[in-house]
């Protein structure tokens, strides 16, 4: 079995920052991408932010020059740094990871159980 435990959410103003963390657990053998998802109520949920296993990234142009996507493959970890947020930032925020199990036979895309992000005054 894979888990994926999301942390680092909560509470924060316009303009502040928080540092989001995915750690994924279980018989692992190798994980390619690593991705960052967000959804609002009565929206699809949409990729943020991607690294794969040799390090290229992909952001959505929202959150260019603000988010920081990164990974510590020792960990079998995924970080997202969120910069200068605002309300529009405001949603629930997943992991995602293509993983590799020990008895498997392809990567499957496992997924976190989300963490909310409040962006306030």
């Amino acid at each position: 079995q894979v888990q994926l435990v999301e942390s680092g959410g909560g509470l924060v103003q316009p303009g502040g920052s928080l540092r989001l963390s995915c750690a994924a657990s279980g018989n692992i053998f190798s994980i390619n991408d690593m991705d960052w998802y967000r959804q609002t109520p009565g929206k699809q949920r949409e990729l943020i932010a991607r690294i794969g296993a040799g390090g290229y990234t992909y952001y959505l142009d929202s959150v260019k020059g603000r988010f920081s996507i990164s990974r510590d493959n020792a960990k079998n970890t995924v970080y997202l740094q969120m910069n200068s947020l605002s309300p529009e930032d405001t949603a629930v925020y997943y992991c995602s990871a293509a993983i590799l199990t020990l008895d498997g036979r392809k990567y499957v895309d496992y997924w976190g159980q989300g963490t909310q992000v409040t962006v306030s005054s």
